[in-house]
């Protein structure tokens, strides 16, 4: 080898690795994929980009899937995966865009609203959670659905501050908080990943017209949130007849209104500065029990999975209901599924995907 080839050999060396590397960023940086398999009800896929074009090929991109009904009324935003490893939202949300067909109106499901946190899981309640769960189909597939965490990857945002203040209310968090979708609404467009999501699912309640907004959340078994329905004020005569509807069925919801405190959450923000009526849906999922080791969060029997899927499904439609008797048919919406919503009691939940 001369001392004239090998500079050249180096420079060629040098510029394979920094295309390694670029590949491995970009790899690193993109959306988050899951199977999720389109039912006939599923009109059109946008992506949350669409609405802050910052997104696009970032971890925070995110798959919409837009039902729309034959008869017309109201825009409903269902969110699933605002914390990942809430897993009941990510699935009712799943098997809605798998099964389900809208009747009235138009229904926006995200699945995996923050996409960047269904990428890992650090066990922030219990470590012995899972980075999957398996559900078998009637066919004898075996499908796997991530379970990830609470906050945003700390990989794919800036490093956590001490203390995260919240921008339009000055109040203040832990600093793990600023990667946590529902402490940072409504967003920046040229903020942090989070902020940017945050800011994205506000452009999209505006220019849809969002009538309602229900967000999906899980708590501990023993928690004070376990099985409750939170709402914004607007918004608290819908929530208490739907609770009573559910009452009579024997589904007890506890209910919640927000108030000054919930600066940042999706129930309190969208409520507070859009013509949205918010709620969030909290079911009870073993694997955010410290007490329980290596927590089976698809068939425990205090609360498996196919049962608080079924909450959280028939709260919506319990909420649909009433804001349509409450609102005015011109914004009602309606959906249903091939199967009455009470059977996914006790059930094998992956009996119901496609």
């Amino acid at each position: 080898m001369t001392h004239r080839t090998q500079p050249t050999l180096l420079r060629v060396g040098a510029g394979m690795l920094l295309t390694v590397a670029a590949f491995f960023f970009v790899m690193a940086s993109a959306a988050t994929s899951h199977d999720i398999r389109p039912g006939i009800g599923v009109s059109e896929i946008r992506w949350l980009s669409d609405y802050l074009p910052a997104l696009e090929g970032t971890p925070g991109d995110t798959e919409i899937y837009v039902l729309r009904g034959e008869k017309p009324g109201g825009a409903f935003l269902l969110l699933g995966g605002t914390h990942a490893n809430e897993i009941a939202g990510v699935m009712a949300a799943t098997l809605f865009v798998e099964r389900g067909t809208v009747t009235q109106g138009t229904v926006y499901v995200i699945p995996h609203a923050n996409n960047s946190a269904a990428s890992y899981n650090s066990g922030v309640y219990n470590a012995g959670t899972p980075d999957w769960i398996e559900l078998t189909t009637r066919a004898g597939e075996v499908r796997q659905f991530r379970y990830g965490d609470r906050r945003t990857n700390p990989s794919d945002q800036e490093a956590d501050p001490e203390v995260f203040i919240h921008e339009q209310s000055g109040l203040e968090f832990d600093g793990g908080e600023a990667r946590n979708l529902n402490r940072n609404y409504p967003g920046k467009a040229d903020g942090t990943l989070t902020q940017q999501m945050c800011y994205a699912l506000f452009e999209l309640a505006e220019r849809e017209k969002i009538n309602v907004l229900i967000d999906m959340h899980e708590s501990s078994i023993t928690g004070r949130l376990a099985n409750t329905l939170v709402s914004h004020p607007r918004a608290v005569d819908i929530a208490a007849f739907s609770i009573l509807d559910l009452e009579i069925e024997g589904l007890a919801l506890k209910q919640e209104v927000s108030s000054g405190e919930f600066f940042g959450l999706s129930h309190k923000e969208f409520g507070d500065r859009t013509h949205v009526l918010p709620f969030l849906i909290e079911s009870a999922n073993p694997g955010q029990e410290k007490s329980i080791s290596n927590p089976d969060v698809v068939n425990d029997p205090r609360s498996p999975l196919s049962d608080r899927v079924y909450l959280q499904l028939r709260t919506i439609q319990a909420i649909l209901t009433n804001h349509a008797l409450l609102e005015g048919s011109s914004t009602a919406i309606a959906f249903e599924f091939p199967f009455g919503l009470g059977e996914l009691l006790g059930a094998d939940l992956g009996a119901f995907l496609r």
